[in-house]
């Protein structure tokens, strides 16, 4: 089926939209600079799309009132935000190709509530801006355009995408004019869980929690984008990644959410999405020896992930491309990292990285690998990232920051990336989930900083080091087996327990602030004293072990540490901290001190 994209006007819920006055203005290219105009794609939590030309003097109601005209969407008791800023009336503050949403309180909200097809077609304008527009002007999206193009011409010949069968979201292959994949796009609203998913994962709205609680429905778009920004000079091979309005009949629309029937599924639909560049490859790493892998390629992989905090890099997300055949000598290969959605949480959860025990990781890193490490600037990172995505949440870019402050100074003391890994990796025993060494890292840090507010006389923690040495108050669970001192954690009487995704969302929206608790230590010991594992008697409820199915629902993750409920001043006091305290874990770790052990993980793969 051919696409005619120089047709009448959109006619969907999901129609980019520009107005003429009196509610809006007709859009004109590229006089917005010269005239202050801005670019603007707002979207509901249900998924529904309008693209939209701002001026100075708009607001945020003028906005709403647009969407209401256009999409027909109720906008009683609603609020519309722009990453963690919710915006009262002044949009001096929103970028140019900027997304926003708009959600509704939840007395108002109704997963079922229709986006009709647009009233007022007498002020609706055909959006001139082609089937795709990439939302951002990087330099690091040339390669983007270029496959943009590409696809442009191969849908005017007829050549249409097809859709993705594996997997938990919505994906679509896109193909040049030969008929051949040339890139690969998910929309942020056929996410798992998000209101449009094909596959009947449904039941949330976009800005909710989905498969992670720290990474909310219809943002592992722009963590695609981020991924492939942070991968300075192609380290780590991530592919090129833009975030894109894209417009197509073939993308989903779930019936309770159009309010049509099934003939609205042959209309077009605009929606955001995250627009990779599709590579060629043989077959993934769970398809290979792992032993073939390059040390280089695995340490390079591995160094983004942590910077990152990847919380899903399993074997199906490394792609394995041969590259050269030496016969007897063996098969060389290339790894690609692929599927970064569930990187950069907004709070510490459980990583999951599927290289921690490959032997790789345990090989130190070249000279090459620890000069880029040494190049690594978490403050340069952050200040990117918000020109370039400024929807991206503050907490995601503290994680950032953290990870990379870690990997740093790790990197610098020799240890390996798996050690590494494994420091910032949760261990579960006897049925319960504890906090990794990064995080008791960041609680005692945080319990230093309670005591400065309390006391800004407080004596920093590495004057309390005795001059001879560490300090150590050695509490064991198994002197036979655990060979880590384990700090005195007291959490209090009560257990909390891992709750589950099938929580409706009236009990998520209720009690969100109750399940991610913030621990706080009643007694921690000096900096020496953080070491490398944690208190037996921290309890968090039962929980099976090992892998899960890709269609099982995963346990939500329990929150020990919260970077979010520090302003500017306390997070530059938290980092300060938070350094000094490193130094005596990682001299104690690479001293030989503490023997090393295989560790029982709760690390669970969402194999999207």
């Amino acid at each position: 089926m051919s696409s005619n994209f120089d047709t009448s006007p959109v006619q969907t819920q999901m129609a980019v939209s520009v107005f003429k006055t009196p509610v809006g203005r007709e859009y004109h290219g590229n006089d917005r600079k010269s005239t202050g105009r801005r670019r603007v794609f707002v979207q509901t939590e249900t998924g529904c799309v309008l693209g939209m030309d701002l001026d100075r003097n708009d607001n945020a109601h003028m906005v709403k009132r647009r969407l209401q005209i256009a999409l027909n969407v109720p906008i009683e008791e609603s609020s519309l935000s722009f990453g963690d800023m919710v915006l009262k009336n002044d949009l001096s503050a929103i970028r140019n190709d900027s997304p926003l949403l708009l959600t509704r309180s939840h007395m108002h909200r109704s997963s079922s509530t229709p986006c009709l097809s647009p009233s007022g077609r007498d002020i609706q304008q055909r959006d001139r801006s082609g089937p795709i527009e990439i939302l951002g002007h990087s330099s690091s999206f040339v390669r983007t355009k270029e496959i943009v193009n590409e696809i442009v011409l191969a849908l005017k010949n007829g050549v249409d995408p097809v859709p993705v069968n594996g997997g938990l979201g919505g994906a679509y292959y896109f193909r040049n004019s030969r008929g051949e994949r040339v890139a690969i796009v998910k929309p942020t609203d056929e996410e798992p869980f998000a209101p449009n998913n094909p596959k009947g994962f449904v039941g949330k709205t976009l800005g909710q929690p989905g498969l992670k609680r720290s990474v909310r429905v219809g943002e592992t778009g722009f963590r695609e984008v981020a991924a492939y920004l942070l991968d300075y000079d192609h380290f780590a091979n991530v592919p090129p990644t833009a975030l894109v309005k894209i417009t197509h009949s073939i993308f989903n629309v779930n019936d309770g959410v159009s309010g049509n029937n099934n003939n609205a599924r042959k209309k077009h639909y605009s929606k955001i999405a995250s627009f990779q560049k599709f590579m060629d490859h043989d077959f993934d790493a769970s398809d290979h020896g792992t032993s073939s892998f390059p040390v280089s390629s695995v340490h390079r992989i591995g160094i983004l992930d942590i910077r990152i905090f990847n919380t899903d890099r399993h074997a199906g997300n490394l792609l394995v491309k041969k590259v050269n055949n030496y016969g007897n000598f063996g098969q060389q290969v290339e790894l690609i990292p692929i599927d970064h959605g569930l990187c950069l949480p907004e709070s510490l959860e459980d990583p999951y990285f599927e290289w921690i025990h490959w032997p790789q990781a345990s090989i130190p890193f070249s000279e090459d690998e620890l000069e880029y490490i040494e190049k690594l600037d978490p403050f340069r990172d952050s200040s990117m990232l918000r020109n370039e995505l400024p929807m991206i949440r503050e907490a995601c870019l503290r994680v950032l920051t953290l990870c990379t402050i870690f990997l740093k100074e790790a990197a610098a003391y020799g240890l390996c990336l798996g050690e590494i890994g494994e420091m910032m990796s949760r261990e579960f025993r006897r049925g319960e989930e504890e906090p990794s060494e990064l995080e008791a890292l960041c609680i005692e840090a945080k319990r230093v900083l309670a005591e400065r507010e309390r006391d800004p006389f407080v004596i920093s923690p590495r004057t309390q080091v005795h001059e001879d040495g560490f300090q150590f108050e050695i509490d064991y669970d198994d002197c036979a087996s655990s060979i880590n001192p384990i700090l005195r954690f007291n959490f209090g009487p009560g257990r909390n327990p891992l709750s589950k995704l099938e929580e409706t969302i009236e009990e998520e929206e209720g009690e969100s602030e109750e399940k991610d608790v913030h621990y706080v230590p009643e007694r921690v010991p000096s900096a020496s004293n953080i070491t490398t594992s944690l208190k037996k008697n921290l309890s968090l409820g039962d929980s099976s072990a090992g892998h899960r199915s890709a269609g099982e629902q995963l346990p939500a993750s329990a929150t020990f540490v919260k970077l979010s409920d520090m302003n500017d001043e306390e997070w530059g006091v938290f980092l300060e901290k938070f350094k000094e305290l490193m130094g005596p874990v990682f001299a104690q770790r690479k001293s030989g001190a503490l023997v090393q052990r295989q560790r029982q993980r709760l690390g669970t793969s969402c194999q999207f």
